[in-house]
This record gives structure tokens, sequence and C-alpha cells, in this order.
């Protein structure tokens, strides 16, 4: 007597097809893991690389009228950011601020005190040559203004020193790889695919079987989160070893980036279904694609932060799921943050996934 047809069974010998078949596609691994591990080497080695750079924020409630502070803010060494307090704080936990310059009149002498609030994050050596910067800009003053009165101002050798971890280069550019070879593989390997299968008439074919249709997509797209899950490993712990990528809490950091991950994958997989099954012809795909992915690649800080465009613009940026991916994967990996804790970047994930595939489901086609 013949046994039970098993829908699982046939479902994971499709999962396990489509596996073997994207391992042998040159695209699926160039673009899931060739491109993101150029990227993270680049900037990885831009990131330790040498040159020194002073950048401070002037403390808000300092003395600007004096001639010190006139003096230290035209020296091209020393870059002011202009930041609110918070970020100012953020910025000095992460080592991105040297330090944090207060200048204060004093009642006797000398006539003003210079005092810098740094963090543990920052090297040393950064903070002696800004500490030698201004007694040098001050002796200059000395010498030029008061040859024969007593120094116009001191830099304090008591330096205010806060808890922090050093932010590399690293930090933020392998998260945004990360989501970068994720939506490619979304989008791009889904549509591709579906496409595909439905043009070669495998689908077709599949009806043939007893297999119902939800255990053919079942299949398929995990073979997808599969292959990339295990590419996202790979990058993770390429950072890791390579360049020594903060994983806060280790093993479970890591494990809330991979589930983070499974999350994004599968969220971007549903405008692949999406442009399967628009596209006219193969040739339509990429365009399609890219209405999607390439205004993300640029947009949603995955190279460089979105700060640094318009406010208007930020406002646009904001909208996209890669810019909470990216910033969901960022809070996990340093700041030691949980799923939980970045409930809102998830939701605004989740909301995407649900409008994504109620419209991948309005016009799916099976031939």
């Amino acid at each position: 007597m013949e046994g039970k047809y098993s829908q699982v069974k046939a479902m994971l010998s499709i999962t396990k097809a489509s596996l073997r078949a994207t391992f042998r596609s040159p695209s699926s691994v160039i673009f899931s893991v060739g491109f993101p591990l150029i990227f993270i080497l680049v900037f990885g080695f831009i990131g330790e690389g040498g040159g020194f750079s002073v950048n401070v924020a002037l403390d808000k409630t300092s003395d600007t009228s004096n001639p010190v502070y006139h003096a230290i803010s035209n020296i091209q060494a020393i870059n002011f950011k202009d930041k609110p307090d918070s970020l100012i704080k953020e910025d000095l936990e992460k080592g991105n601020l040297t330090a944090l310059i207060k200048i204060e009149k004093n009642n006797g002498n000398p006539a003003y005190l210079v005092k810098l609030t740094t963090s543990e994050a920052v090297k040393t050596q950064d903070l002696n040559i800004l500490q030698s910067i201004l007694n040098a800009v001050i002796g200059n003053i000395n010498e030029q203004v008061y040859p024969n009165a007593a120094s116009i101002a001191k830099v304090e050798k008591d330096v205010q020193k806060i808890p922090g971890r050093v932010y590399r280069q690293i930090d933020f550019i392998l998260p945004g790889q990360l989501g970068f070879s994720l939506l490619s593989a979304g989008v791009f390997g889904v549509a591709f695919l579906f496409f595909n299968l439905r043009q070669q008439l495998v689908l077709k074919r599949f009806f043939a079987t007893p297999i119902t249709r939800t255990y053919i997509v079942l299949g398929e797209a995990i073979s997808r989160v599969l292959f990339q899950m295990i590419a996202s490993v790979v990058i993770v712990s390429i950072g890791v070893l390579a360049f020594d990528f903060t994983l806060v809490h280790g093993v479970i950091t890591f494990l809330q980036l991979m589930l983070l991950s499974l999350l994004g994958l599968i969220v971007f997989m549903g405008y692949g279904f999406i442009v399967s099954n628009v596209a006219k012809n193969e040739s339509t795909i990429p365009p399609f694609a890219n209405l999607f992915t390439f205004p993300q690649f640029l947009l949603s800080g995955t190279f460089f932060p979105i700060e640094v465009f318009p406010k208007w613009l930020q406002f646009f940026c904001n909208l996209l799921p890669l810019t909470h991916f990216n910033n969901a994967m960022r809070e996990i990996s340093f700041e030691g943050a949980g799923i939980l804790d970045v409930w809102q970047d998830v939701g605004i994930l989740l909301i995407w996934g649900v409008i994504l595939y109620a419209i991948a489901i309005k016009v799916f086609k099976w031939e």
C-alpha cells in the first residue's frame, strides 16, 4: 500500500534543489557575499588608516568673547562640531569627538580656565596632542598680547572622563553592507528566480504533482532564506575576526542580528515577488527592482549617515525600510540593544512587509 504523500517532504526537496542551484549561481554569490565583503574590506582598511584629526565640541555655557576661543576656533587642525548635547555625549562615548571644551572665566589668575571632558573611547595620544595644541595657542597669545603678564588661560590637567566604547568605521559600515546584501538578495534574487520558474513553466509542471501551491512557494522561499542567512553569518564573522566589529554581548548580540536579518530579508523578498509578477520579460526586471533598491542604497545610511542630507530629504530617508533595518542593526550591535528595544524600527519594517505582501498577493501569477 502506498504511503500518504508528504507535502513537507516535497517542499524540502524543492528547497534542497533550489539551494543547490543558488550556490552554483555566480551572480547570487557575488551580490550576496562578494560585493558586501569588498566594501567592508575597503572601508575597514580606511577606518584603520593613519592620520590625525581633532574633532571637538564647545560646551554651550562657555565664554566665547575671549581671545582664547577666537584663537582655537581659527585653527584648521581643530574641527568644532555643533550638535545637540545628547548627540555630543553620544559622539564622546563612541570616540568620534576627542573632547568637549569648556572655557570659563576665573576670578584669579589666569583669567580663563579651559576644561576638557573626554571618554574612555578616545585614544590617550589624541587627547595629549589636543592639550599640546591648546597650550601652544595660549602660549602664543601670551607672547603677542600679554608678554609681561601672567598667562591668560590655563588648560586644566584633570580631565573629566566618561565611559565610552570605540566606534570604528567598521561598526557603521558593516550593518549597512549587510542590509545591502539582504536587500539585493531579497529583491533581485527572488524576482529573477520566480520569473524564470514561471517562464520555463517549472511552476506549471509542479501542478502535475500533488504538492500544493503554498508549499511550492515556501520551498523556494526557504532556499533563498537559508542561502542569505549563511551569507550573513559569513559577513558578520569576517567583520568580527578581521576588523574587530563590535558585538556588545557576544553570541547573544550575534543571534539577535541574525534574527533581525531574517526579518529584513523576508520583508525585502515581498518586493521581489512583486517584480517577478509585473515584469513582462527578463530585461525589465532590473529597472523595476532598482526603483526600490537604488534609492535605499544611497539614502538609507548604507555608506554614510543620513544626517549629511538636508532636513527635507532626511524625512524621506526615514520612510525607507532599509533605513530602519540599518538603524536597528547598529543599535543592537554597538549599543547593546535588544530586539524589543528597537521596536519602532522593527514595527516600521513589519508595516512595510504587510504592504509589500498585500500587493504581491494581489499581482501574483502562476504562469
